[in-house]
């Protein structure tokens, strides 16, 4: 059963046979174990046993914990960390011998990155699904981290400014576990103080993280001042200018390849399976391609196509021109920038 971690409290009153914890959110993870371990702990569970899948595991210990007698005649808790999501053949074996020999004194906890539709849909995470609960630990975005930033300044009893809270939100969605930890300072040092900008301004620094996916959505959905602070941050961070264009070249290519189905009158609704565009990103296509003309999208591609021919011939990194780049997701900006050329 797929529980959300927000809703996870509700269904620890009587525990499952076991938890599925597969995610991005190293937060989001840690807090939903200790929450499961703490029910567990008041229901008898007080030994903890922990194993990963690593090379040379053997699924045998596996099977050897789960069917162990305690040495203290208490219920036991079995960890084990998936670090690349997948059992194997031999695991999902393993897990069917597990699940045809229910034991009722002991507590599987399974944990993992973040999993797709090839991993859900398996055997082997089904019939745990079935006997347990799924958690999809993902760090939330826009939205959804507005209402995990409310949760948990309600959770420490602080009182924000809104102006504050908004600056909250853009120093760290994205980073659940700096975002904890400013909640906790917080709380230290303006435990009954009514939380204003100038403060936040003294006690913290950007500490958001975004993903190359992250910017796309961003531009795809003209939100102009977040795409360029997400590209800050990117550039911050490090991250390599080959996995930028190649992100930047797929949305653009997209795009056009869209644009000009449009064009011979095909209909949207035709286009988003055959092109595996998911129902989260199929607003932020249609409101590009409303906003958009084709020559937009045609000099868009021509730009990117010099910013990588500067980066593979010659090694230039040209920032500024990836920022010029996702502004011109803005039809405005073509009118007044698409004049400007890279230099050779």
């Amino acid at each position: 059963m797929r529980v959300y971690p927000d809703q996870l409290k509700q269904h620890l009153k009587n525990l499952p046979d076991c938890f599925l914890l597969f995610g991005d959110d190293p937060w989001l993870i840690e807090n939903s174990k200790q929450h499961i371990l703490a029910a567990a702990k008041k229901q008898g569970f007080e030994e903890r046993v922990q194993l990963s899948q690593e090379t040379g595991f053997n699924w045998n210990e596996l099977i050897q914990e789960w069917q162990a007698m305690s040495l203290f005649a208490s219920r036991r808790i079995v960890e084990l960390i998936l670090p690349q999501g997948k059992p194997g053949t031999e695991g999902a074996a393993a897990f069917q011998t597990l699940l045809q020999h229910p034991n009722p004194d002991m507590l599987l906890i399974v944990q993992g990155p973040k999993v797709g539709a090839e991993q859900t849909n398996s055997k082997w995470f089904k019939s745990l699904d079935a006997k347990g609960i799924y958690l999809p630990c993902t760090t939330p975005e826009g939205k959804q981290f507005e209402r995990w930033l409310d949760s948990r300044i309600a959770h420490y009893n602080l009182t924000v400014h809104h102006d504050a809270k908004a600056m909250l939100f853009t120093l760290f969605e994205g980073n659940l576990l700096a975002a904890e930890q400013a909640m906790q300072m917080l709380q230290l040092l303006s435990p009954k103080q009514n939380i204003t900008p100038e403060q936040l301004n003294q006690y913290f620094e950007d500490q958001s993280r975004f993903s190359v996916f992250q910017l796309c959505d961003a531009i795809l959905g003209n939100h102009q001042k977040q795409a360029q602070h997400m590209l800050a941050q990117l550039q911050a961070e490090g991250t390599a200018m080959p996995i930028l264009m190649w992100a930047l070249f797929k949305e653009i290519n997209l795009l056009l390849t869209l644009k000009l189905a449009q064009h011979n009158g095909e209909q949207l609704n035709q286009l988003w399976g055959k092109h595996r565009i998911w129902d989260k990103r199929k607003p932020l296509f249609q409101a590009a391609l409303t906003r958009l003309d084709l020559e937009h999208i045609e000099h868009m591609l021509a730009f990117a196509s010099k910013l990588e021919l500067n980066l593979k011939q010659k090694g230039i990194e040209d920032w500024v021109g990836i920022s010029h780049l996702c502004i011109l997701f803005d039809p405005r900006a073509h009118n007044r920038l698409a004049h400007i050329e890279l230099t050779d």
